[in-house]
């Protein structure tokens, strides 16, 4: 950002849009305006209505400071959903915090395949999420089928008490559980659907992603071992426990891994029943069964 403070008290909401956009487009960010738009909204405590209906508004003091810092994080490469604290997904408003993975567009294919999945059951159903993170994928679920139970597992406790205030949030949380472990350990079986995004960028690769996920997602959530597979070698004796004859598991995986996930599924005594693809056409999530 520029020297000096570029935001000051007596600045329009409409020119402190402009100065923002030009502060974040200066800095490399992608979608410099969109940005700057939701985090002046935030800053005064409105939404993008407000910047548009109010626009000859001036910024308070407090306004300004805050904005500035908002701002600044974000040239620093902060990602806009942590600085606001929330995530939408699914439709969904998501709080998220710095124990969880940011949820993205790419891990609705996992709720897309799972309601494909439990719309060929009947009755009440047993959904268990393994790394549920924020709980952005077994809440997905849970609103669209109102038959469902489900129990969410992380091995975070941060992330545990945040997927359980994101529950209550959505009136979700008579029908979901959470708890702390490891992948299944702990459950008991007869669960129709598993769900799971596991961490599974290889370790080499961490180095390379964008800033936003490197240093702000959670390294546990992000690495994945040598290969990026180690995750599901683990959790793969569970999938074989806890799922009834018929059940299922949706397992998301990085857009090169659905194959090499494949063989090793197979490899440890799963079937795989399919492949889904993202928005891109690229496989996102492999389905698979118990032989």
């Amino acid at each position: 950002m520029a020297d000096g403070d570029p935001f000051l008290p007596g600045m329009t909401l409409r020119q402190a849009l402009a100065t923002a956009g030009q502060a974040l487009r200066a800095a490399g960010i992608d979608d410099a305006m969109l940005d700057a738009g939701l985090l002046l909204a935030h800053a005064i405590g409105g939404d993008r209505l407000t910047l548009v209906r109010d626009a000859d508004r001036e910024l308070t003091q407090g306004e300004a400071r805050f904005l500035m810092e908002l701002i600044g994080a974000r040239a620093s490469r902060k990602p806009v959903s942590r600085l606001l604290g929330r995530r939408e997904f699914w439709s969904l408003e998501l709080q998220i915090n710095d124990a969880v993975l940011d949820p993205r567009p790419d891990s609705e294919t996992a709720v897309v395949a799972a309601l494909e999945q439990l719309s060929n059951l009947n009755g009440a159903f047993r959904i268990a999420d393994f790394g549920t993170g924020s709980g952005c994928l077994l809440l997905a679920i849970l609103v669209e089928r109102q038959q469902a139970w489900g129990v969410g597992v992380d091995i975070s406790l941060p992330a545990v008490q945040l997927a359980r205030r994101n529950a209550d949030a959505l009136g979700l949380g008579h029908r979901v559980g959470f708890m702390v472990g490891d992948w299944g350990r702990g459950l008991v079986g007869d669960l129709d659907l598993i769900v799971a995004n596991p961490p599974y960028i290889p370790s080499a690769q961490i180095a390379g992603l964008a800033p936003e996920v490197r240093y702000h997602d959670p390294r546990q959530a992000l690495d994945g071992g040598g290969d990026g597979l180690t995750a599901y070698r683990a959790m793969a004796p569970d999938l074989k426990r806890l799922l009834k004859p018929g059940g299922q598991a949706i397992l998301e995986c990085g857009h090169d891994q659905a194959s090499d996930l494949a063989r090793l599924l197979e490899s440890e005594g799963l079937r795989v029943e399919s492949f889904h693809a993202d928005l891109a056409g690229i496989d996102r999530c492999v389905r698979v069964s118990v032989r």
